[in-house]
Parts: structure tokens; C-alpha cells; sequence
């Protein structure tokens, strides 16, 4: 199991909402498929079969704690999974 898939695991099966790294966050969105769009702080992700948009700012090095229970609630919503750990 490969660095992003324990973090998507984690971010699935925990109630967690602090100390999630804003860049593997971003990371583990790409990994996911998403598109991002970067405009000032703001990082924008979307995707083809997702119709909500999900809007991050980092915080010291860190997601904000409602934007990870937003991008949960889309993980768990749509049944997202990686395709392939070693290509993020």
C-alpha cells in the first residue's frame, strides 16, 4: 500500500479533520483524477463526474479542517480510488 493509498484510506475511515499536508492533499486530488487550477492561494479541483467544485487554501502547511470534510464527503460520495499510487 503506497504513500497516497494510506492517505485516502485514513481520510475514508477516520473522523480526523487536522494536521492533513496541504501538497499531499493536492496530490492524493490528482491522484484521483481531478483538474487542478491554481489562481492566487486558491486551489481549484474538478472533475468529469463530480459537480461540486472543491476550493483549497492552505493554512501553515495545512488543509482547513471543513475543506478535508468537504473533499471526505466527495471521496466517499462518488467511491473514489486510486488507479495507481507510483505515477502521483
Amino acid at each position: 500500500m503506497g504513500k497516497y493509498s494510506k492517505l485516502l484510506s485514513k481520510i475514508q475511515h477516520s473522523s480526523q479533520t487536522t494536521g492533513f499536508n496541504f501538497n499531499a492533499i493536492c496530490n492524493l486530488l490528482v491522484g484521483l483524477v481531478f483538474h487542478q487550477r491554481i489562481k492566487g492561494s486558491h486551489h481549484i479541483f474538478t472533475h468529469a463526474r463530480v459537480s461540486e467544485i472543491i476550493n483549497l487554501q492552505p493554512k501553515s502547511g495545512q488543509v482547513k479542517a471543513y475543506q478535508l470534510e468537504q473533499v471526505r464527503e466527495i471521496i466517499i460520495r462518488y467511491r473514489m480510488e486510486l488507479t495507481d499510487d507510483k505515477q502521483i
